[in-house]
């Protein structure tokens, strides 16, 4: 009878240890993955800490001005699960360079490119803004930090190679989680027209990034990255780990721009470091004195905008240089 006892209580015993953890797994899924759609909304939310305060006026300024100008609506399906996946395409000219613009993590196109995008414009690009795949108009509601939104990314780039032809060069561009995406998706079987990557503020690896997290947070790093991990299996369907920035930069034979501010106290400057230094192809790393995470362009607008246009002029085969 005290056998029997003693292997219930053992069964109740590990039922609520598995109970516990499938708990644990699912807030940290919801904490770490889970985007329930918001539409438009967010767009005017901005970074308020000591960093964004001498940037708030001109990046709701900025906003403003992308958010009134005319673009055409553009959805095409994922190859990857077939969710919807939505962007605006801003025309400047006919046979330009289109740049591919991903945003940041839990980030809005409008906001995290504002400025990025009034560069583009200017410099007589088009652009296709896109949403990010659990965010903005786009489906899906679970954000993989680039592994399923690289593929995404591929997409697009296949979309506009179809929409315009063997003619008009494609640059793909992205800030912190879009940066790292596009890094990502640059070892891809990319259309031809794919010239060049930019990248701005990404982080070298999806695990140590969250790791990076966790502990700025105070949860052991190591530990809560194997939660973290199982909480994308069970919930989320992906496997965190696999091929990062990392790996895709040391495969890559695209051109790659690196930005990064010195002062980033979310995504270490160090990972573009390491990524410029892991890089195969032709790269650049150009560092901002004292610029917070994703604001080089806003801390020194003059020489972003120089980098910027000298990558792309340097690789544009579609206009005259």
């Amino acid at each position: 009878m005290d056998h029997r006892k003693a292997l219930k209580a053992a069964a109740a015993a590990a039922a609520g240890a598995g109970a516990a953890l499938l708990g644990a797994t699912r807030w940290a899924y919801v904490t770490a993955f889970y985007s329930p759609k918001k539409g438009r909304t967010g767009a005017y939310d901005i970074f308020t800490g000591d960093q964004y305060a001498p940037y708030c006026d001109r990046t709701l300024a900025l906003i403003k001005e992308m958010d009134e100008m005319p673009f055409e609506r553009v959805e095409i399906a994922s190859t990857v699960d077939g969710i919807k996946l939505f962007a605006r395409y801003y025309h400047v000219a006919d046979g330009a360079p289109v740049m591919i613009q991903c945003h940041g993590y839990r980030g809005q196109a409008l906001r995290d490119f504002c400025g990025g995008n009034k560069l583009a414009r200017e410099s007589g690009l088009n652009t296709l803004v896109i949403d990010q795949r659990a965010h903005g108009e786009s489906g899906g509601k679970t954000i993989t930090f680039g592994v399923k939104e690289k593929c995404d990314v591929r997409d697009w780039a296949y979309y506009l190679s179809r929409r315009f032809g063997e003619g008009t060069d494609i640059f793909l561009a992205g800030i912190s989680m879009g940066a790292a995406t596009v890094l990502m998706a640059s070892e891809l079987d990319l259309p031809s027209q794919v010239r060049g990557v930019i990248a701005d503020c990404p982080y070298s690896s999806q695990t140590e990034i969250i790791k990076k997290v966790c502990a700025d947070r105070g949860y052991p790093p190591e530990a809560s990255i194997k939660l973290v991990g199982l909480a994308a299996k069970l919930w989320g369907g992906f496997t965190l780990g696999g091929r990062t920035a990392l790996d895709a930069v040391a495969n890559t034979k695209l051109p790659v721009l690196l930005i990064h501010g010195d002062d980033d106290r979310f995504v270490p400057c160090e990972m573009s470091r390491a990524l410029y230094e892991n890089c195969a192809a032709e790269r650049e790393l150009h560092i901002f004195p004292g610029a917070a995470h994703g604001t080089s362009h806003m801390t020194d607008t003059p020489r972003y905008c120089a980098i910027v246009n000298g990558f792309i002029n340097k690789h544009t085969r579609s206009v005259e240089k």
